[in-house]
Formats: structure tokens, sequence, C-alpha cells
């Protein structure tokens, strides 16, 4: 009925019979394969599109198929979804304008006044907020518990709907038991949502693969990779069970009814873009996809200076503790080895004994709250990310008054060390 304004996307799997690799995923799902176009995605800034006639319009909009208005659809953000649809091996993507507004989206499509989420503490700190500060406005309760299988279990009620965790946490380093978690949530009927974001996209970790339902992402971070550009994204796997979560079946017809399979992504995508307006701008999506291109390159090397790093800072006597979960020491590094491939992650924490003295002897690691960046970054989570949060709940997400999270860029590694030792003393 309609005519996309640009060429049909290209099959990234077209050029062989045997699936490609994550970097090969990276540049070129979504490229057009057509002689005389541009080689790489293109970047579509129009607000509105063209009908043909009345009936087009009406069409268009009773379907959701093709182009009406940009808020709803966009060939440029369809581009980056189709690209993280084949990074995270997801069957639906939707791609929204930050990370906070992807996990909202994600909260809110599964749960509604009166239920109840289920999350490991050892969270970011803004989505410690949404399920303390802004879930309970819409009736929605959390209870936030420690990390692991055991303490989710002990936690449920007969109204949890969703198990909330992050595959590395922030800024502890622990690692979630993904399959564990998928069990206990598939047990009761509920949904296993996980922030993703330290996974690097598929990079490191894939849980829609250990059971997950439901990823998340800040694309701001690893996606982008250079510290300019907002994003988020909802991934979800095929076909999750919603047959004991009344938004799906409740009603005549249910929305289960209605749209079988893929209601789920029907309501992400009805929530976070249609109702709520929490949409991701053509040129920010274009940036995201570029970005994705160099991501296997730049996390190679950032988790190979993490692990040295970890290494080093260890045995180093100014430093009162490190948390990594590539370290053998670790707690948490035989879940690692378990759930991440191709490295343990480019964020490690540490303690010193005064990180005010620490952060402003630094000279080449900069001092600031994002992740995944080129560049090196060091935060105080006690003041900052976390800051906002009361004391126990910061002991609780893995926070001490004494740690530093360090996200490791893409510098020599004994550019970075010679910092990190002197900034030591």
């Amino acid at each position: 009925m309609t005519t996309p304004p640009t060429a049909p996307l290209s099959d990234a799997h077209a050029c062989d019979t045997a699936p490609l690799g994550f970097g090969s995923l990276a540049v070129h799902t979504a490229v057009p394969r057509i002689p005389g176009s541009g080689l790489g995605i293109p970047l579509h800034t129009a607000v509105a599109y063209q009908f043909e006639s009345l009936e087009h319009g009406a069409d268009v909009f009773a379907t959701n198929e093709g182009y009406s208005y940009a808020r709803l659809q966009n060939p440029t953000v369809e581009a980056l979804e189709a690209r993280l649809r084949a990074l995270e091996g997801a069957a639906h993507a939707l791609a929204v304008s930050s990370g906070q507004a992807a996990s909202l989206t994600a909260f809110l499509s599964v749960c509604r006044a009166g239920d109840h989420i289920v999350a490991t503490s050892s969270l970011f700190g803004g989505t410690s907020g949404l399920l303390r500060n802004v879930l309970p406005n819409f009736g929605i309760s959390a209870t936030l518990v420690p990390n692991s299988p055991e303490a989710v279990e002990a936690a449920w009620q007969p109204n949890t709907r969703l198990v909330w965790a992050e595959t590395i946490g922030n800024p502890a380093g622990d690692v979630a038991d993904l399959g564990a978690l998928s069990s206990v949530a598939h047990a009761h009927g509920a949904l296993l949502g996980v922030d993703n974001t330290w996974g690097g996209v598929g990079y490191l970790c894939r849980p829609l693969g250990f059971g997950a339902d439901i990823v998340t992402h800040s694309l701001t971070k690893w996606a982008g990779g250079h510290g300019g550009t907002l994003g988020g994204a909802v991934l979800l796997r095929e076909a999750p069970d919603l047959a004991r979560n009344p938004i799906f079946c409740e009603g005549q017809p249910s929305l289960l009814e209605q749209r079988g399979a893929e209601a789920l992504a029907w309501r992400v995508r009805w929530l976070g873009v249609q109702q709520c307006g929490m949409t991701l701008a053509a040129p920010a999506a274009h940036a995201l996809a570029v970005g994705l291109e160099t991501l296997a390159l730049r996390l190679a090397q950032e988790c190979r200076s993490a692990l040295a790093l970890a290494e080093r800072l260890q045995a180093h006597p100014g430093v009162l503790g490190v948390q990594y979960p590539g370290l053998a020491a670790s707690p948490h590094h035989a879940l690692a080895r378990k759930y991440l491939r191709g490295g343990f992650g480019a964020v490690l924490s540490f303690e010193v004994a005064d990180p005010a003295r620490f952060l402003s002897r630094l000279r080449l690691v900069r001092i600031a709250p994002n992740l995944g960046d080129t560049r090196s970054m060091a935060v105080h989570p006690w003041t900052t990310t976390h800051g906002r949060l009361p004391e126990e709940q910061r002991l609780a997400a893995g926070v001490s008054p004494h740690g530093i999270r360090l996200s490791v860029g893409v510098e020599d590694l004994e550019d970075l060390w010679r910092d990190l030792e002197g900034a030591l003393g």
C-alpha cells in the first residue's frame, strides 16, 4: 500500500549462508545494497510524510504501516532498530530518546496500577529512582533485593509481573545469574527484564539467549561511544509468555487475542513513542548507528585495558579494594565466565582512602559521570550518580563512600596506568 521514502534495507545475511559475526553485522545491517546509493545508513530528517489520498492516509494511520509522522516512524530510526536486533539477537526493537526512557517504557509495558516488580539492588541510580520515586505514582510497587535468585524468590508477591536486573551491576560489578533469574520469573508467569548497557549491545552478553524477555540499553554509552549522543532502546525476544499478565489476557477481546505473539512489542511501541512521545530524533539515531560500527573494536581494547588495570590496582598498596568480575578473586568471576564473552567489561570500581584527593590528581582520565566513551572517565558514585539515594540504599547498591568508578577508554594502557599511579601517590 505504501512506498517507503528510502530503498529497502539490505539483509545482513544475504551475502553468505553462514551467520555473520558481530563486527560484520554492525557495519552491514540496514545499509542499502543498491548500485548508486550512498554507502551507509541514510539520514531522514522530515517530520511528516506525504499521502497519495485520503484513503492512503487513513490506511497508514489505521495499520501503522508506512510513514506518516516522525514521532511514530522514521527510516533512519528503523535502520538503527534493525542493527540493534541483529546485534542482540532480538525479535523486536524500539529506539527511544534515552536509556531512562527505555527503562520506563519497559516497566510500564508489563505493569499497571496494583502490580509489583522485584529488582536487584545493584542498579544505576536513575533506575532506582524510577522504581522508588516514579512508579509508585502509577500505583506500581517495587522491592529491591540482593542480586541472587533466592532473594528474588523470597520477595515474590502474587502481583509480581517483572524481575529486573543489570547484566553487570552499576557500580558494584556483580553479575546477574540470568538463567536462574529467568527460571524464577517464568515459573510464576512473570517476565525477566535486563539492563544490558554494560553488555555492549550484545558484544559481551546477549541476555535474550539466556532466558531474558526484555533487554534495555542506554545507547548513550558504548553504542554511541563518543560521548555526544543520547539514546536508548528496548529489545524483545520472540513470543514471551504473557498468558498470566492481566494487561494482556483481560478484556474481550484481550490484547493477546488481538496481537498474538507481538502483543508485547505492540504495547512497547504504543507506549514509548505513540503515547508518551519518547521518540529518538533521526540525527541521534544516525550517530548511534554509526557508533555501533566500531563498538567491537573499542570495547575489545577497553576490556583488555580494564582487566590489566584491575590487576595492577589490586596489587597497589594505596588501593583498599577492587571490584571487577574479570579478576579471578572476584566472587562474581564464575558467573562472568558463564555469561560474558569477549571480555569482562570496560568498567571497574576501586576504593581509596581519600577519593577527593585521588580525583584532583588525575591528569589524563577525565572526571565525568558518563560510561562507554573513547575517553576514560572516573567518578565518585557516592556523591554523584547515586548521591540522591538514601545512604542505606547506596550501600545496598554496592556504592561505597571510598569508591571510584572508572570507565576505561581507548587510550594507551601505559598512559592510563601512569595517570592512576600518579594520582594514587
